[in-house]
């Protein structure tokens, strides 16, 4: 009768031991195990086998984290406040680091990028800040992975996704830019009149030194005039256009 009850029991502790000392890892995780608190190395990924009870482990996977960085209140160089926000892509290299040396290695890169974030960019001017975003991006990567490869954290991208300025810097930047269309549609006009007197004046030069370019031009007028005018106009014909037609004297 004894027996009867102790089987089951058995049978259900085989099973807990036997559920506790074999994992599974995914080719993308890697597990971190502990023996009496102590740590032993890592495993995976495929079959595991712990001894239960003794050995703990903790799973960490290597896959690529796409972190969103909150909006940062940030105070440039040249005293405009403007709120920035930011994406980090980031991967764990070395699981047992990311384990044992920060308690949380999602939450502090977290912080380490809202802190990082609000340093750099307060290190340059406004209009800096919305035409060197690459620099700035590529500043801001550095920076992160340098202080966090001790936690075994590879930081492989950042991205500075929208700045968000106040709305009296908005219109002042919408003047100023609509003046700049208005300087440069002046300055391309004043070019096209200098352009154009430039010709007419090598044009009048040659036609001064040739009468018969002169009166072919004449005529050509007088042919554009007929064309698109169907009233009578009267034109002054000079001398020079009706000697040409005039018997010589001898």
């Amino acid at each position: 009768m004894n027996f009867q009850f102790i089987f089951p029991f058995l049978v259900f502790i085989a099973i807990f031991f036997l559920a506790s000392a074999i994992k599974v890892l995914r080719e993308y995780e890697r597990g971190v195990v502990f023996r009496l608190g102590r740590l032993i190395g890592l495993k995976g990924p495929g079959l595991i086998i712990l001894i239960p009870i003794v050995d703990k482990m903790v799973k960490v996977s290597l896959r690529t984290v796409v972190m969103d960085v909150p909006p940062q209140d940030v105070i440039t160089r040249d005293n405009v406040s403007v709120q920035v926000n930011a994406v980090i892509y980031f991967r764990v290299v070395a699981a047992d680091k990311a384990i044992v040396d920060v308690e949380n290695y999602l939450t502090a890169t977290s912080q380490l990028s809202q802190t990082t974030l609000r340093s750099i960019l307060g290190e340059f001017e406004l209009d800096d800040l919305l035409a060197e975003r690459e620099k700035i991006n590529k500043k801001l990567q550095q920076i992160i992975d340098n202080q966090t490869e001790p936690w075994g954290i590879k930081v492989s991208a950042v991205e500075v996704k929208h700045i968000d300025l106040p709305q009296e810097m908005k219109r002042a930047m919408a003047k100023q830019a609509e003046a700049e269309r208005e300087r440069r549609a002046k300055v391309i006009a004043a070019d096209g009149e200098y352009q154009a007197a430039t010709k007419l004046f090598e044009a009048s030069e040659i036609i001064s030194k040739s009468p018969a370019a002169l009166q072919l031009r004449y005529l050509q007028t007088l042919s554009e005039i007929a064309t698109e005018n169907n009233s009578t106009t009267i034109f002054p014909i000079p001398m020079d256009f009706i000697r040409a037609f005039m018997p010589k004297e001898k």
